[in-house]
């Protein structure tokens, strides 16, 4: 399945995105929400894992790309978390060349909507350390909505950890009915 608007595709992961992918990964600046950058062998087994997940649950987290700037991005989509399968978190992660442009958020919009219209879930939620606010922000431009009593600390990480931490926001279908309207490309959204 691939999902797009004019500026953004959501895509099936292939070969040719590993390197790029590897590059992303091994970049301190991008991964600087994350315990480390990730070795090659590390960014290798997280690619075929994302692709594994997207067979199991038929989303996922699909490559994104740019058509006319970029054939990989980095990826935005949806995924269950392995310490809480009742849920079903919206992701991303991007190369730093194409951030502050939008396209976070129009991929993120998109997988939304795919989420709620195509694969008719109830609610997704985002989480990320509380200390990466450019995440943070892109929850807060689709709508998501956040109650304190939901952050945790993610079991994945020492107590104390700086990225321990988190915030989790949500988004219903019922809010999402509401919210969609801010993002009319929505309207122009391919499913191929």
């Amino acid at each position: 399945m691939i999902l797009e608007t004019s500026r953004v595709r959501l895509r099936p992961w292939k070969d040719s995105d590993l390197a790029p992918f590897r590059a992303l990964n091994a970049d301190p600046h991008v991964m600087r929400f994350f315990p480390a950058p990730l070795t090659p062998e590390e960014s290798d087994a997280l690619a075929a894992s994302l692709q594994e997940r997207m067979k199991r649950h038929v989303f996922g987290l699909w490559a994104l790309e740019l058509p006319g700037l970029a054939p990989f991005a980095g990826f935005i989509g949806l995924n269950v978390p392995a310490f809480d399968p009742s849920l079903v978190e919206i992701g991303w992660r991007m190369h730093k060349t194409f951030w502050g442009r939008g396209f976070a958020t129009e991929g993120a919009a998109l997988a939304m909507e795919a989420g709620f219209s195509l694969f008719h879930l109830e609610e997704i939620c985002s989480f990320t350390a509380a200390i990466n606010t450019p995440s943070e922000r892109v929850m807060q431009r689709l709508g998501m909505e956040h109650r304190p009593e939901d952050d945790f600390d993610h079991p994945a990480l020492p107590p104390g950890d700086r990225l321990s931490r988190h915030v989790l926001y949500r988004m219903s279908k019922k809010r999402w009915a509401v919210q969609r309207e801010r993002f009319p490309f929505l309207q122009r959204m391919r499913v191929l």
